[in-house]
């Protein structure tokens, strides 16, 4: 079960930051003993890969920290994130790490299993992430995206840290989400009561 969790880490962090996860799979692969990459992802621990990587999450940093160019990111970003989260869980799930010695043996006769439940758990992070931004954006008049994008970039980075280091922390991190996914949906609920009471009001 280690494995899977490990796969759903990387692929919650993935719904955050697409590339975040890739990256650290691949710099920790590449520097260190703690993820051994099996051959058919060998390629994320390249040096070109590492360096596009690396470019791609400059731009996804500063691009997601400006007012309404965060809001055109995520659109962009629906398709990327998903697909990232694919990889990831189906890099990080076969892959021996200090905590998984045997990552084959769970998702062995499905190797197609992975790579979907990436693509949907990155899927509905990604979709709280964006439904959370506007938000943010109108309660803070757009001063909120920096800090909330911030805290997203590190949630992100721990939340893949923790999935290879200590795959069983990730189940905290995924409550987290799951609190911050309920407040995302009271807080849009609240503002279509308040504008529908204020244009009954208006017109009524």
């Amino acid at each position: 079960m280690l494995e899977a969790l490990t796969g759903t880490g990387l692929a919650a962090s993935a719904g955050l930051n697409a590339y975040i996860p890739l990256l650290t799979m691949g710099l920790l692969a590449r520097y260190t003993d703690t993820i051994d990459l099996p051959t058919g992802w060998s390629w994320l621990s390249n040096g070109w890969t590492l360096l596009i990587l690396a470019l791609l999450l400059a731009i996804e940093v500063v691009a997601d920290k400006v007012p309404v160019v965060d809001h055109v990111n995520d659109v962009v970003q629906t398709v990327v994130r998903p697909t990232a989260g694919g990889l990831a869980f189906g890099a990080g799930s076969s892959s021996e790490t200090v905590t998984v010695s045997d990552p084959g043996s769970f998702f062995s006769s499905h190797q197609w299993v992975p790579i979907a439940a990436g693509v949907v758990i990155a899927l509905v992070v990604h979709g709280v992430k964006a439904a959370s931004r506007p938000v943010v954006n109108t309660t803070t008049a757009g001063f909120g995206a920096p800090v909330a994008s911030t805290v997203e970039d590190i949630g992100s980075v721990l939340m893949s840290v923790l999935a290879i280091l200590l795959p069983v922390l990730v189940l905290v991190g995924l409550v987290l989400l799951v609190f911050a996914g309920g407040w995302v949906v009271r807080r849009r609920r609240r503002r279509r009561a308040l504008s529908g009471s204020g244009a009954r009001q208006l017109f009524g």
